[in-house]
C-alpha cells in the first residue's frame, strides 16, 4: 500500500521543469508574435528566419532543454534558415527590369508615319522594321514625316519628342 501512495503523491505533485516551462513559454511567445509582426511590416524578409528560430526555441523548451540550449538552438536555426532562403528571398524580391528587343529601340530616332496627337489618341512611328504606337512626351502635335527620338516605352505605346531642326 505504501507502493501506491508513492505513485499518487508523485501524480499529486507538478514537476518543477512543467512549471518553469510555462514561465519561459509566456517569454517566448511574444518574440515570436513580435519577429511575425516586424516580418508583416517590411517587405524585405528581414526577420523571417528569427520566426523560425524563436519558434525552434520554443519547440526545444517543451522537450524540456536548459536555457543555453534554447540560445543556440535559436541562433543555429535562424542561421540555418538565412542561409537556405536568402538567396531564394533575393531572386523573388529583385525588382531588377531584365531589357528585351523592344528596349533596343530606346533613346534612337524614328520617322512619324502617323501623325501624333495625344488629345486625338493618333499616332505611329517606324523604327527597326516595325510601326509602333506613339504619343508626344510633350503633348505637342508631331506632324508626319518629322524625325522623333523615342524617349521612353509603355506597354507598347512609345512616348517620342521632337528632334531639333537643324538651322
Amino acid at each position: 500500500m505504501a507502493h501506491g501512495g508513492d505513485v499518487e503523491s508523485e501524480r499529486a505533485q507538478p514537476s518543477v521543469s512543467v512549471i518553469h516551462s510555462g514561465a519561459e513559454q509566456i517569454e517566448k511567445g511574444p518574440a515570436i508574435v513580435i519577429f511575425g509582426i516586424a516580418e508583416a511590416a517590411t517587405a524585405g524578409l528581414v526577420s523571417i528566419w528569427f520566426v523560425a528560430g524563436a519558434v525552434a526555441a520554443l519547440l526545444s523548451l517543451e522537450l524540456g532543454a536548459v536555457l543555453w540550449l534554447q540560445i543556440v538552438v535559436f541562433l543555429a536555426v535562424s542561421i540555418a534558415a538565412l542561409i537556405a532562403t536568402r538567396p531564394l528571398a533575393h531572386k523573388m524580391l529583385d525588382k531588377t527590369i531584365v531589357p528585351t528587343n523592344a528596349d533596343r529601340v530606346l533613346h534612337h530616332t524614328a520617322k512619324v508615319t502617323e501623325t501624333i496627337d495625344n488629345e486625338n489618341t493618333t499616332g505611329a512611328v517606324y523604327i527597326d522594321g516595325k510601326t509602333w504606337t506613339a504619343r508626344s512626351e510633350d503633348g505637342d502635335v508631331i506632324a508626319r514625316g518629322a524625325m522623333v527620338t523615342i524617349v521612353r516605352m509603355e506597354g507598347v505605346k512609345l512616348f517620342v519628342r521632337k528632334e531639333r531642326e537643324e538651322p
